[in-house]
């Protein structure tokens, strides 16, 4: 079983798009304002020998880019789906979103996500790691304070689990030196917090319970930040979850520039998962598609994105509230790294960005972007 597939992700052999954008952003002009002088004195006259004139390459670019912009991210039903990103059906579509930790989803591609539910497709949220190590212990203070103070109003302080669980904890929280790992039942605690701000996420995106997966992969929970190496029991709850759902579309996480390598781990589960389903000829694999798309960390080259789902300002406030049930990872989080902003700050900056790069090359303007490539298997 092949357990590193993240090595094996190739971009797309966009050429034609990557030179002219190139020269887009070297003589400051829109894909439609470049002149046959830009592509002579850039070095790119070859791409007017092949279509004929400067016009003609202007126009296929332009496109192209057009073609990736779509409202129907799981594909427009009853529509000619020709030069669209997604095919019209079957529709409604089941949907499989892995999301390394339990925020990603929301961080990555929650206006996606929302787009997805309230045009009828049956959304499901796996949530590949219990996230524990990146809950602060004033967290786990704070939720035990409350859980004491519920037990004193309401049952006057009777249940000997609660007080005794309260005191352990409180006594194991105040002897923890810096950089000393949680023990087993902190861990535990800070997963239930975090299993708890995912559930309310997916509630404002209207995704039912039963559709929220928790597969807590085994490699997380080494309790520091060095994982332990996946294995095939990390593999197996992601090919189960699959074969169950038999999806249509899967969404995964390529944001390999995570500095502490969880997201590849994750997508590598994902993607052995697949490569074993078409071990065994699972059927579903010929009507499912998977998209990847990247975090916080970085972005999609715009030469390299094959859908783009825009925004309008009130959808990025929309996923900015869906980010924010994420209480824990705001100021507090512990790895928030060199980047002073927080997870949606950097969300909206990286979204609104993009919308600016389609905006620069002409294309429609719109408030924010969120963008995928598509990964062949």
């Amino acid at each position: 079983m092949n357990l590193h597939l993240t090595d094996q992700i190739r971009m797309p052999d966009h050429t034609l798009r990557r030179d002219i954008i190139g020269l887009c952003r070297s003589v400051g002009k829109p894909v439609l304002k470049l002149s046959a002088k830009d592509y002579i004195d850039h070095g790119l006259e070859r791409w007017i020998q092949v279509y004929g004139s400067a016009a003609l390459v202007n126009i296929a670019v332009f496109n192209e880019l057009q073609h990736t912009i779509t409202g129907w991210p799981g594909g427009k039903p009853n529509a000619d789906d020709s030069f669209r990103p997604e095919r019209a059906f079957p529709y409604p579509k089941r949907v499989v979103v892995f999301s390394p930790h339990p925020d990603d989803d929301v961080i990555s591609m929650g206006g996606t996500v929302r787009r997805l539910v309230q045009q009828g497709h049956e959304v499901h949220i796996a949530y590949e790691t219990s996230g524990n190590i990146a809950v602060g212990d004033e967290e786990v203070s704070r939720f035990m304070h409350f859980i004491n103070g519920f037990n004193q109003l309401f049952a006057d302080g009777a249940d000997t689990v609660i007080t005794d669980s309260y005191r352990k904890i409180k006594e194991t929280l105040a002897a923890k030196q810096p950089g000393e790992p949680d023990t087993q039942t902190v861990r535990t605690l800070k997963g239930l917090i975090r299993r708890g701000e995912a559930r309310l996420a997916c509630a404002y995106n209207r995704i039912p319970t039963e559709r929220i997966h928790f597969l807590d992969l085994p490699f997380y929970e080494s309790g520091t930040v060095e994982k332990l190496p996946m294995t095939e029991r990390d593999i197996l709850p992601v090919q189960d979850l699959l074969e169950r759902i038999r999806p249509h579309q899967i969404y995964v996480a390529a944001d390999l520039a995570d500095p502490h390598g969880t997201h590849r781990k994750c997508t590598d589960a994902v993607l052995a998962a697949l490569d074993e389903e078409r071990r065994r000829g699972a059927d579903w694999l010929t009507d499912c598609r998977v998209w990847m798309y990247r975090g916080a960390w970085a972005e999609w080259e715009v030469a390299d994105i094959e859908m783009c789902v825009p925004m309008s300002p009130e959808e990025l406030r929309e996923k900015r509230n869906a980010i924010l049930r994420h209480q824990s990872q705001m100021e507090s989080a512990p790895f928030l790294g060199n980047d002073e902003r927080l997870f949606w700050q950097r969300a909206e900056d990286r979204n609104r960005t993009l919308a600016e790069r389609y905006d620069e090359l002409g294309l429609a303007c719109y408030e924010a972007m969120e963008a995928f490539v598509e990964y062949h298997f």
